[in-house]
């Protein structure tokens, strides 16, 4: 194992995730490797949940993204979590934001970084990097996902390396490591087409910073993959369609522009559906690359990916990390202050797909909060595209809960991205494109083509009696949330639920 550590001096440095551990003090600032589940801390983070059963310890822990193996809920288990950032997937963690226990920093994923090294944000104590191995000059090769990871090994005091066996060295190659300069100082970032590679292929770090390495041998927690369903099978079609027609139009050309997908079923299985498509050539500048991507490269439909992190089903994880050869010039991972940059999104003119939780008649999107006030997941990096992409698509159900709950309301509970930044809806109902089109114009199209047939009669009264009282935007601040208040008291967002009487 010590043939993954190339820089001799190290060697006397490899330890126990125990005694590594023991690094972390008591409202520290940790900074960890790790991205939706990939390249995430495997040994210190899990042997620091320990150490908080039998310790009164508290930290704040940033992150790429979220992590994966259950560590972000053993930690808000174990009551060592005071503050958490950016992201986060993990239900016990979610429960105890939402209860107040741990505070929740939801940031864009393109600022963490910036905030860093503007020092508008705590300086780090303890870095945390997963690596393939390390180099003779003291870098690291990082594995499946590069997210902060850039950011944390330059500013940390002191740093902490795991060396995953299970990654094959081969991953040399697949990072483009590049870190802009600092305010005022800062050079365009040379990056005109996703292939760009325009860095290093290893984090550079201070060798006298790296005060222990530990050795894990697991592999990344498989992302959950769900098969499309009739829902998302529709909204694949419908923005497929969409997409056809602004190649007839001349808008678009069969090749696209650059794709950005979240993450979930959903994106999942619009990205599927480009397979039997008749579009070609296909790239991707996004975060995160899925089974479907590769599923897209082994078809011949996707010609390349840039992204943060790989984040994928076990079987895809062994079809690519176990033939790298076949992949290694079709994808690049790259620091999440780059892939998320606005900058390069709006230079490339990405097509960025993302996820809502609910919209309302105008087209502001809720994609992070249950009711207006309990968190989800985050913003993410869908903020960094809608507001700077060529086209800006949201997609969510129309209705889901046996239809009890409508994802197209009056007003949404909590905006994330305003009618602004917002150029497509759709739902499995149908699609409203929103451009050039004025707020009672927007409203219609999106009671057209949107919504639930169980719910497009009262969205029509509602609209149609705001715009009686009148209004730029016609609203009744009165029942704007009846729907929310409705769901909470009754179960159901409709007017009048069915309720079966026995005798």
């Amino acid at each position: 194992m010590l043939e993954r550590i190339r820089l001799e001096s190290l060697h006397e440095k490899v330890t126990t995730a125990e005694n590594a551990v023991k690094l972390i003090k008591d409202g520290m600032i940790i900074g960890s490797s790790g991205f939706t589940k990939a390249g995430d801390s495997k040994a210190i983070l899990p042997a620091l949940a320990e150490r908080g059963k039998t310790e009164d310890l508290k930290v704040t822990l940033m992150t790429g993204a979220s992590l994966g193996h259950g560590t972000d809920g053993k930690l808000a288990e174990a009551n060592v979590l005071k503050k958490r950032m950016p992201f986060q997937v993990d239900p016990t963690l979610r429960n105890k934001i939402n209860k107040g226990e741990i505070l929740f920093i939801d940031q864009h994923l393109s600022e963490s970084a910036e905030l860093l090294h503007t020092k508008n944000l705590q300086s780090i104590d303890v870095a945390i990097i997963e690596a393939a191995y390390i180099e003779r000059d003291g870098s690291i090769v990082p594995t499946t996902s590069v997210g902060n990871s850039v950011t944390f090994a330059a500013l940390a005091k002191k740093v902490i390396i795991e060396i995953n066996t299970e990654v094959p060295e081969e991953v040399y190659g697949i990072h483009d490591i590049y870190q802009a300069e600092d305010y005022p100082y800062r050079n365009v970032i040379p990056i005109v087409a996703p292939w760009n590679k325009i860095g290093r292929k290893s984090i550079p770090v201070d060798p006298s910073k790296i005060e222990a390495i530990v050795f894990t041998n697991l592999k990344d927690s498989p992302a959950d993959i769900a098969e499309p369903d009739e829902k998302t099978t529709a909204i694949a079609k419908h923005l497929l369609a969409f997409f056809e027609n602004e190649v007839q139009l001349g808008r678009l050309t069969d090749r696209l522009l650059p794709l950005q997908a979240g993450i979930g079923k959903v994106a999942n299985a619009v990205l599927t559906g480009f397979k039997d498509s008749n579009f070609y050539d296909l790239t991707m500048f996004s975060e995160v690359l899925q089974d479907s991507t590769f599923d897209l490269i082994d078809s011949g439909k996707l010609s390349f990916a840039s992204a943060s992190s790989i984040t994928v089903s076990q079987e895809c994880y062994e079809r690519v990390l176990g033939n790298l050869s076949k992949y290694k010039d079709k994808f690049v991972l790259r620091p999440q202050n780059i892939s998320n940059t606005p900058g390069l999104i709006r230079r490339l003119g990405v097509i960025a797909i993302n996820t809502a939780i609910e919209f309302d008649i105008y087209g502001n999107v809720n994609s992070t909060h249950i009711g207006g006030t309990k968190i989800m997941n985050g913003i993410g990096g869908s903020g960094d595209f809608a507001r700077n992409a060529y086209l800006s698509i949201f997609v969510t159900q129309a209705a889901s809960k046996g239809n009890n709950i409508s994802h197209v309301l009056p007003m949404v509970s909590h905006t994330d991205h305003t009618e602004h930044d917002v150029d497509i809806l759709v739902t499995d109902v149908g699609l409203a494109d929103l451009r050039g089109l004025a707020p009672r114009e927007r409203a219609q199209k999106i009671i057209d083509n949107c919504v639930h047939p169980d719910y497009r009669e009262e969205l029509q009264s509602y609209f149609d009696r705001a715009c009686e009282r009148g209004g730029h935007t016609p609203h009744l601040l009165e029942e704007a949330f009846s729907w929310h208040l409705r769901f909470s008291e009754t179960g159901s967002m409709k007017q009048k639920v069915e309720t079966e009487v026995s005798n």
